[in-house]
């Protein structure tokens, strides 16, 4: 049998090439190897989304990308969170077996807690619902970006102490993290974050693509002096496509005779040349959405079925069920 695949993106804002890079290309790339469970994050996007007509058209704007990437609705099971509600149940399951100075080690938290933000209790126990999102579906395997390695380290810690504490039940899942890619960084040289405002939008017009890749920083150097293709935000976007003129790009960036201005002109013709046909296909996709919805509903019949038997067996080990 195939190992199962899980992952899924947060209907907070525009997918950018982060999310693509990151995690969203190995969910085409890996759906004939693995039983792939792909879902939108719409719980999670409650914890900073409050706006219900926004999150319908956020959350059907991210099926539509995940399809227009070449995601197969007959080889993926696509679906949304909210059409799971057993994965609520078990978060409140999982939050009775963990402390708050376990959880209040997570990234998330430290970091609004370090901003003087007000945090929402969703937002604190983000990781347990992420937790269940995993276990629930008997994941196998996680890709995740770098910086979610954490997610996974405290679904696995979840698993390990609901077996132990009521008998073995759910799967340890292993993240899946590309060596090549790891953590996509923005435009300003920080990680790649809608709310840092330096992505690159997936299915941005040219003009967004354009003002985005023209608006990277770069140091003083001339057009004749060699540059450092190590420390360039510029040339990390380049490595990253692997495009055809890879190789001359690089040799003119350590040799001299590339200008800045070139290279982010290259940058964005082969940028464009890179987005163009997923976003025709999500043209195309965008005037059929009652097909969109379809899928969407399939898809979560069969999560929620799979949920379901899980979940009869927790309330059985954890004495919810009485007959």
């Amino acid at each position: 049998m195939k190992k199962t695949l899980l992952s899924a993106v947060k209907p907070t804002g525009t997918v950018h090439i982060g999310n693509y890079f990151g995690a969203m290309r190995q969910f085409v790339d890996f759906q004939d190897e693995y039983n792939p469970f792909i879902f939108i994050a719409n719980y999670h996007a409650l914890t900073s989304v409050s706006d219900g007509t926004l999150l319908k058209k956020l959350t059907l704007d991210v099926a539509m990308d995940y399809l227009a990437i070449g995601l197969d609705p007959k080889k993926t099971t696509l679906f949304l969170q909210s059409d799971v509600p057993e994965v609520t149940e078990l978060a409140w399951i999982f939050n009775t077996l963990t402390t708050m100075p376990y959880l209040s080690r997570a990234h998330a938290f430290k970091d609004a807690e370090a901003k003087n933000k007000e945090v929402n209790v969703g937002l604190f126990d983000y990781p347990i619902l992420m937790a269940a999102d995993i276990l629930i579906y008997g994941a196998d395997v996680i890709p995740v970006g770098l910086d979610q390695k954490q997610h996974i380290e405290i679904a696995r810690d979840t698993a390990k102490k609901f077996n132990h504490t009521f008998g073995e039940t759910f799967k340890i899942p292993e993240p899946m993290i590309l060596d090549e890619v790891k953590m996509v960084m923005g435009t300003d040289g920080r990680k790649m974050s809608k709310s840092y405002g330096n992505v690159i939008p997936l299915f941005g017009s040219d003009e967004e693509i354009r003002k985005a890749i023209m608006g990277i920083p770069t140091d003083s150097k001339g057009v004749d002096e060699p540059k450092d293709t190590a420390t360039c935000k510029v040339f990390a976007f380049h490595e990253l496509l692997n495009a055809k003129n890879l190789p001359e790009v690089r040799k003119r960036y350590l040799e001299g005779g590339l200008g800045y201005k070139e290279s982010k002109d290259i940058l964005y013709e082969n940028m464009r040349a890179f987005i163009a046909p997923m976003r025709e296909r999500r043209e195309e996709i965008a005037r059929n959405p009652e097909l969109v919805l379809k899928i969407l509903h399939e898809g979560g019949v069969v999560a929620r079925a799979k949920a379901q038997k899980k979940m009869e067996e927790v309330r059985v080990k954890t004495g919810l069920t009485l007959n």
